[in-house]
């Protein structure tokens, strides 16, 4: 699993995509060998379950255009605002796409499950026991200045994430690494520690994002933690061309890129430029697109999927609206609780709020019938929880002793409830919640709202950020509007997306819609900063502030798993205990991606089915592109 690092959102850009994810994949050995006198496997990528897809003289990925031209542009929307163009910042609004100019050790391919092949290590090295990793870099490896790729780079970059990086990924790595070196100019050494799990150890060193050492020290404001305008200087396919603060950012493809005809670039990275225009709300977003200011949109409003995209430019084939499937597991996106509130602390409290949530009314009204319900972290994939626990899955839990309680081995897994799509206000399930609020000492007074015996309210405020799509909004308002009609002194709040993104780090909410967690199809720490105790009272990938002993078991045992199997039964009673800790109110997802664009770009025919790949395996056919603008559709 790869580390959770803070990633930049796209206006409408589906969420992070999940961890790990994959179907599992032919072992192949060819290029993994290992010197029996010392157990050290030397490799050309790193699997934790030792397959390789590709072996090491793989010409390209197999699910790129290996001669997809090179040129145009990619334009985006961005949401709200930005002040810095650090994306590691602990502080201020980072621009989008800044990672992009980075580049870092080992990178995953998108066709597989936890396998990783070499970008700036051209090898790596690893005993038995995972003690210990060497990468080998590519002493062709330079940054944007001609200055050299290094081992002191790495080590730098290594320990500005340790020192000055957010604080959940800082402290899991530190507990991770005890050393690290520089064995020459380019050799590096990570050494494990002996306490922690084997599992996401090498991938996690292995994609931290390589700067230059020569550049940050060379001022000493220059901070991992602080936001700026300056950009780090990095090795990777882009640059960073222009900005203008709060409208658009521009990056521009480097031709002197080091990396481009390495077997896992070759048909990637296919744009000039990567421009994105910001827009402070998604009316204008889309009137933007329509208007041809940007060229791609990734849809998430079912509302203006289904009802306008009926403008002219579509009509006479100059915007292509094309639905590409999606086999990733859903973002377990919904209303999170903020179990840090006290009035959350009853988990049948937690149900009954759940209750007033009708995503059937909600998903008829607003989101035109287009969206599934879903109940599973893991939902349509084999890893879902079903039913009473068996087979594997039951032996895996048993191991785990009396820390399961008996609903969990003898009862079936939560499953979200069903709700009336008529009319918002479900009756039948309000007067269930009302009962299980009465019987939780939450009792209607003066008012009409809940008080406890020391007259406290049972508040529930919900902040959102004014750039969501509309029918989101509307969905949080009309929960909080059933909320207020049981009783629960309930609100909702728009603030600007710079106050919310602030609100959000700090945790300053009572319940909050969030997609910040992640799915998984593998094991790894980033499960531990999702859903672990260590990181959960900062964690900005925890929302909930989730800190579950049975979570931290299963999490735990999941990492001493030795096949397949033994994951995929541990990681289905991790589906199972998510649930039942019950810490989200699941909203709805969408199968596919919705995707609208100019009709200039191309895409290869075997994507991947675990990522659309818009940014770096499309391409801009330039006839296509010299049509739309002989005709007036493209500025």
């Amino acid at each position: 699993m790869t580390p959770l690092l803070p990633t930049m959102r796209i206006f409408h850009f589906r969420s992070w995509a999940a961890a790990g994810v994959s179907a599992a994949m032919v072992l192949c050995t060819a290029g993994l060998t290992s010197a029996a006198e010392d157990n050290v496997t030397r490799s050309h990528g790193y699997s934790y379950f030792g397959n390789l897809d590709y072996p090491p003289d793989y010409p390209h990925l197999n699910y790129v255009n290996p001669e997809a031209p090179k040129g145009g542009e990619l334009s985006l929307a961005g949401s709200g605002t930005f002040d810095s163009l650090n994306p590691y910042s602990r502080k201020g609004r980072a621009g989008a796409l800044t990672t992009i100019q980075y580049d870092s050790l080992i990178d995953s391919a998108s066709d597989s499950v936890g396998q990783y092949y070499g970008v700036l290590a051209e090898s790596m090295e690893y005993d038995e026991g995972r003690n210990y990793v060497i990468f080998h870099l590519r002493p062709e490896a330079t940054f944007w200045d001609g200055t050299p790729v290094t081992a002191e780079d790495v080590i730098y970059s290594h320990r500005l994430f340790i020192e000055q990086g957010l604080p959940s990924y800082a402290q899991a790595v530190g507990r991770m690494v005890t050393r690290a070196d520089a064995l020459d100019d380019h050799t590096v050494k990570f050494t494990f520690s002996p306490e922690v799990t084997r599992r996401g150890l090498i991938e996690t060193v292995g994609s931290t994002p390589v700067f230059s050492k020569v550049w940050f020290e060379a001022d000493d404001s220059r901070r991992l933690d602080e936001p700026r305008l300056e950009v780090a200087v990095g090795s990777g396919p882009y640059k960073l061309d222009s900005y203008d603060i709060n409208r658009r950012i521009v990056y521009k493809r480097r031709d002197d890129y080091w990396g481009k005809d390495l077997p896992i670039n070759r048909g990637r990275h296919n744009y000039d430029t990567i421009r994105v225009e910001y827009f402070a709300d998604q009316t204008a977003a889309f009137e933007g697109f329509k208007a041809g200011e940007y060229t791609m949109r990734i849809e998430s409003d079912p509302k203006l999927w289904a009802s306008s995209y009926d403008f002219p430019k579509l009509s006479e084939g100059s915007v292509v609206q094309d639905e590409i499937a999606d086999g990733s597991p859903p973002t377990p996106s919904g209303f999170v609780f903020n179990l840090g509130k006290p009035q959350f602390a009853d988990k049948n409290v937690r149900k009954a709020l759940a209750l007033a949530f009708n995503f059937e009314w909600a998903n008829e009204s607003l989101m035109f019938g287009l969206n599934s319900p879903r109940s599973s972290f893991v939902q349509g994939t084999h890893l879902e929880a079903k039913g009473v626990p068996e087979g594997a899955e039951l032996a895996f839990l048993k191991t785990l002793g009396d820390l399961v309680p008996a609903d969990v081995l003898n009862e079936p897994v939560l499953v979200t409830h069903e709700s009336k799509s008529e009319r918002l206000n479900d009756r039948r399930n309000l007067r269930t919640a009302s009962k299980l609020l009465d019987q939780a000492g939450w009792q209607v007074g003066h008012g009409n709202i809940r008080r406890n015996e020391q007259g406290q309210t049972l508040k529930v405020n919900i902040p959102y950020a004014s750039s969501i799509p509309t029918s989101t909004a509307t969905m949080i308002e009309t929960y909080v509007q059933n909320l207020q009609s049981i009783g629960v002194d309930a609100s909702a709040e728009k603030v600007d997306p710079s106050q919310f993104t602030l609100r959000r780090r700090e945790r300053d909410y009572d319940m909050v819609h969030s997609n910040r967690y992640g799915s998984f199809l593998s094991t790894g720490g980033g499960l531990s900063q999702m859903y672990g105790s260590k990181e959960a009272a900062f964690s900005l990938f925890n929302p909930a502030g989730l800190a579950s002993p049975l979570v931290d078991a299963v999490i735990e045992a999941s990492f001493d798993t030795t096949d397949q199997a033994e994951q995929d039964a541990a990681l289905m009673a991790l589906d199972r205990v998510l649930r039942y800790e019950f810490f989200v109110i699941p909203d709805g997802y969408v199968a596919d991606y919705w995707t609208a664009y100019y009709d200039m770009y191309e895409y290869p025919e075997n994507l991947p089915p675990f990522t659309l790949g818009y940014l770096d395996l499309w391409w801009v056919n330039p006839d296509k592109e010299a049509g739309l603008k002989a005709k007036g559709a493209l500025r």
